[in-house]
């Protein structure tokens, strides 16, 4: 986030467009992003061969096509999020290698089964059960309906998983233990749903040979935030399920969870001793199998959280006890991470005439327009209201949250009916909308009334 906004609270521009000209072009709420500091993240990640950008933290089709001329590849965890992928430009099948496209979960469901099939998805199988579907749905696409009667080369042969084979997928494993900012981003261990246990790989490695599907590749991701003493037990476990599996491995995936600061004296994680722990691993494997092995990475919030703001405007500001509270025209429905985890935000205070003059602060609590108590986004996990140091406002004057990029729009809702908001995105000097906001029209065009 920019020193002027953690330092003095005071925000008059998001990459050089002046915030009340976004606001009355716009509207408010809003969420801008900056295309700029997308570019610089990507940038930031050079060393890893392959890039491939979780989705699910801002699916914007003008983002991820802004992540594809930039050469990144793409994660979809949904039907829907593989139609995204093919809007923003990126091919499907898996004659590329890697494939532009991968699907990674931890069931099929119908839809989900039908497109992967149909586009040639590779898939990233979450649990054993995706091995038996996906393998009965390939087979009857060609006609055949029996196991052991795929075309993809003899089931764990390196050659099964080389470029133009149509039978490799990939694993994501659960090694056993996780790690995150917040129990719910907790995606390892035995109370995690995600991945295949890791005691279940020999199972996994019959079920696929049943249909003469090769596993490919492996993934592992314990959770968002994770730090580099829990990394280097993620890469041991990675080179335990490899050699489980055995030289059919092509590929190594290190997931994502990369951390960015939303406060002051937060860090950034060491990139290059993050590749360096990833990358020795595998040259393990390569030496391991007698063969190269190729590095994945597959971040979502580290290349678009600090990209994103939430405009909104103070509509009114009031005491209750103790507590001032400037209220916003943005609520949960717009950012649900407060409510949800308790997550801090950085915030600024904007004039509503652009004036960049310092203002005296006041600890003030700042909630949003919903009709429930938890709409409030200085609140601390667990739902306990908490303040924050912002400068003297009024009403008017606009509230922006910042390092809001990631999992921001991408979870809003209509609750209590409100539109879903506007999407700007700021890139070569210009603020471009990339999604109208919703109407009353567009929420009520799905329903009826029974005649």
């Amino acid at each position: 986030m920019t020193a002027s906004l953690l330092n003095t609270g005071i925000l008059t521009e998001i990459a050089g467009q002046p915030i009340p000209d976004l606001a009355r072009q716009f509207g408010t709420p809003a969420y801008i992003y900056d295309a700029a500091t997308i570019c610089r993240k990507i940038a930031d990640l050079a060393a890893f061969e392959v890039v491939r950008y979780a989705q699910k933290a801002c699916s914007n089709i003008a983002i991820l096509d802004l992540m594809r001329r930039n050469g990144v590849l793409v994660d979809a965890v949904s039907a829907g999020e593989v139609g995204r992928a093919l809007a923003a430009g990126y091919k499907p099948g898996q004659t590329a290698h890697p494939p532009e496209i991968v699907y990674t979960a931890d069931i099929f469901d119908r839809e989900a089964l039908a497109i992967v099939v149909e586009h040639d998805i590779h898939v990233n199988c979450g649990s054993p059960d995706m091995i038996e579907q996906y393998g009965e749905a390939l087979a009857k696409s060609r006609g055949r309906g029996r196991p052991g009667s795929l075309d993809g080369g003899r089931p764990g042969s390196p050659d099964s998983g080389r470029p133009g084979s149509v039978a490799g997928i990939t694993l994501r494993v659960n090694p056993g233990f996780g790690h995150g900012h917040s129990q719910k981003v907790n995606t390892g261990g035995a109370q995690s749903k995600h991945g295949i246990w890791f005691e279940q790989l020999e199972e996994c490695l019959e079920r696929a040979a049943r249909w003469n599907l090769t596993i490919t590749g492996l993934h592992m991701h314990i959770g968002s935030g994770t730090d580099l003493t829990h990394l280097s037990e993620v890469c041991g476990a990675m080179e335990r399920a490899a050699i489980t599996i055995g030289s059919s491995i092509q590929s190594i995936s290190a997931g994502g969870g990369l951390p960015v600061p939303y406060r002051e004296g937060q860090q950034y994680i060491d990139i290059g001793a993050y590749h360096k722990l990833w990358d020795a691993a595998r040259h393990r494997l390569a030496n391991q199998f007698g063969h190269e092995i190729s590095l994945e990475l597959e971040p979502g919030r580290f290349l678009v959280a600090e990209s994103g703001y939430l405009i909104s405007e103070i509509r009114a500001i009031k005491t209750s006890g103790d507590n001032t509270f400037y209220l916003v025209d943005a609520g949960f429905n717009n950012l649900a991470r407060p409510i949800l985890y308790g997550a801090y935000h950085p915030m600024a205070v904007c004039p509503a005439d652009g004036s960049a003059a310092l203002r005296p602060v006041k600890n003030v609590v700042v909630g949003g327009p919903l009709c429930e108590s938890g709409d409030i986004f200085t609140q601390e996990e667990g739902g306990f209201v908490a303040s924050r140091s912002l400068p003297e406002a009024k009403v008017g004057d606009f509230l922006v949250i910042g390092v809001a990029g990631a999992y921001g729009y991408a979870m809003a809702s209509n609750y209590n009916s409100k539109p879903l908001v506007a999407e700007v995105l700021i890139e070569r000097g210009k603020a471009n909308l990339v999604r109208r906001r919703q109407t009353l029209d567009d929420i009520l065009r799905l329903e009826s009334i029974p005649g």
